[in-house]
């Protein structure tokens, strides 16, 4: 076991170790290393992905799970970059991108050319996939309830303390109809308070990127394409991502001026379809 500094994917893994030790055997974390012949405190490093465990040790702890040469190979396949500062994932590998922003003290995200997931309608996330038009019909509405089941942490009590970047530009993409467009505008006013609007002749040589910071981990910067997804945790990554912010600040709306930037488009659907750049989470 070699103890390192953590990741999101690390943590995700960690976390995915610890459900497989509850639900496949009837241990707790003590009793479980106490039968592999582990300290109890490489149980609980391991389970929150702060150490790397050695092949050995997986083979140990996913035998003792009940699994089969077959799963333990995959997971070693998953597992051997868990640790590594920058992590490219399939864009279909939702996991990490969960586990990563629902555990976060704060999330800090800008999208240049479309709204960002979390603040989307279900009906403006159901259009904009559809205008894609690279993903397959039948997967579009567990896409969309995913997308609507991330959102839950807007809500939650000790949730992230979430704030948005909103390009103007964006607002002025019509995705779908007027109608989805209104609803669209008057659920972006409902979260007015978590919403920064950057006015339209500001221009910002980014398409976009998410900051998440946490309590006892080092932060994650966090971006996509249509094609992958990037976890990164290099820290000259992560100063480059607070400037970028910083710079968002200086230049955003306040509060108050983007809560009557937002109004103004209540209401008035733009009837301009432009629907480049990128799906963002």
């Amino acid at each position: 076991m070699t103890v390192i500094t953590s990741t999101a994917h690390s943590r995700e893994l960690g976390d995915e170790l610890r459900r497989l030790r509850e639900t496949c055997t009837d241990l707790g974390g003590r009793a479980m290393a106490i039968r592999l012949g582990w300290d109890p405190s490489k149980m609980s490093t391991i389970e929150h992905g702060k150490a790397r465990a050695s092949e050995v040790d997986l083979v140990q702890f996913l035998t003792a799970c009940g699994k089969d040469a077959d799963y333990l190979e995959m997971f070693r396949r998953r597992y051997e970059k868990a640790f590594d500062e920058y992590v490219i994932q399939m864009h279909d590998d939702l996991r990490t991108l969960v586990f990563a922003e629902s555990t976060a003290k704060t999330l800090t995200n800008y999208t240049s050319n479309g709204l960002a997931g979390l603040i989307q309608t279900p009906e403006y996330a159901d259009a904009l996939y559809r205008l894609g038009g690279f993903v397959a019909e039948e997967r579009i509405p567990d896409l969309v309830r995913f997308r609507g089941e991330r959102q839950a942490i807007l809500r939650r009590h000790n949730g992230p303390k979430c704030l948005f970047y909103v390009h103007e530009l964006a607002l002025r993409l019509q995705i779908g109809d007027a109608s989805i467009m209104a609803d669209q505008y008057a659920r972006l006013l409902f979260d007015a308070h978590l919403i920064r609007v950057v006015p339209a002749h500001i221009v910002i040589p980014s398409s976009g990127c998410v900051l998440w910071e946490y309590e006892k981990a080092y932060p994650v910067a966090f971006g996509e394409t249509d094609l992958a997804k990037l976890f990164v945790q290099d820290p000259g990554a992560i100063a480059r991502t607070r400037l970028l912010f910083n710079h968002l600040d200086q230049v955003a709306l306040d509060a108050g001026q983007s809560r009557s930037k937002l109004a103004e488009y209540v209401g008035q659907p733009r009837g301009d379809l432009d629907v480049s750049g990128p799906y963002l989470a």
